[in-house]
């Protein structure tokens, strides 16, 4: 990583971090509404360790360590939010992706080593669905909270983009980005953000030109959405990083529409 690289991107890493700490000091009572939540499912029980997950492995990265990809999850799991892990797509999604990067070399991207992963928000819940009762059992103040995290995680998604482009992004999980999904919020600060035909500043229309053209959005990985829909959607001929492009660019319009 260039030094200007290295120091932007330490910059996004640490108003991160910044962020979940302020959203652990605004909602102190949220691990007990988790909790609430997490006992009256029919799935299985478990303790909350971690309400509001940092992504732990950003801070393994260093100036040496090649980034080749930005991928966006959705929310931390039961095994993203346990004391042992506090990292994100470790659970079985994070397999899938695992085994998706091994069996496509080509892609040229170790997803353990070349990979930073941020969600859009850092809220944990079981299911992502399950968010929309995390705000019915918590109240406005949680929902709140909850939709400035995800301003602030498309604004860091953004900051990190600036640091390390032109590594592509990958958002994965677009469903609940369209019009009254749960991610709603911040599919419209996605837009903001990367939209080219915003009115701005001859730079910053620059910037957005480029970053705009390397963001592409898929299907989750769980239960192998990603790459079941990666080979329905395949044109005979084709390689794996032009469908890629092809798809990825496809969902970008119809969800952002640019």
């Amino acid at each position: 990583m260039k030094q200007t690289a290295w120091k932007a991107f330490t910059a996004a890493r640490k108003t991160y971090k910044a962020s979940v700490e302020e959203l652990r000091r605004a909602l102190p009572d949220l691990q007990r509404i988790q909790q609430a939540l997490i006992d009256g499912r029919s799935g299985p029980a478990y303790a909350v360790e971690t309400p509001i997950v940092y992504n732990e492995a950003l801070d393994d990265v260093g100036p040496e360590d090649e980034i080749k990809l930005i991928l966006v999850a959705d929310n931390p799991g039961r095994r993203e939010q346990a004391a042992e892990n506090r990292r994100y797509l470790v659970g079985p999604s994070g397999k899938i992706a695992e085994q998706f990067f091994r069996n496509n070399p080509g892609l040229g991207i170790d997803f353990r080593k070349n990979t930073i992963i941020l969600n859009k928000t850092p809220i944990h819940t079981p299911r992502t669905a399950e968010l929309k009762e995390l705000y019915r059992l918590g109240g406005s103040s949680v929902e709140k909270a909850a939709a400035e995290s995800q301003r602030t995680m498309a604004r860091l998604l953004a900051g990190f983009h600036r640091a390390l482009a032109p590594v592509p992004v990958w958002i994965t999980g677009y469903s609940e980005m369209k019009r009254g999904g749960v991610f709603e919020i911040y599919t419209e600060t996605v837009q903001e953000l990367y939209d080219p035909r915003r009115r701005q500043n001859e730079t910053t229309a620059s910037r957005r030109r480029d970053l705009w053209k390397a963001l592409f959005l898929y299907r989750h990985f769980s239960m192998n959405q990603f790459t079941i829909d990666l080979r329905q959607q395949a044109r005979d001929g084709e390689s794996p990083e032009d469908a890629l492009r092809r798809i990825g660019a496809f969902y970008r319009k119809r969800i952002l529409n640019f």
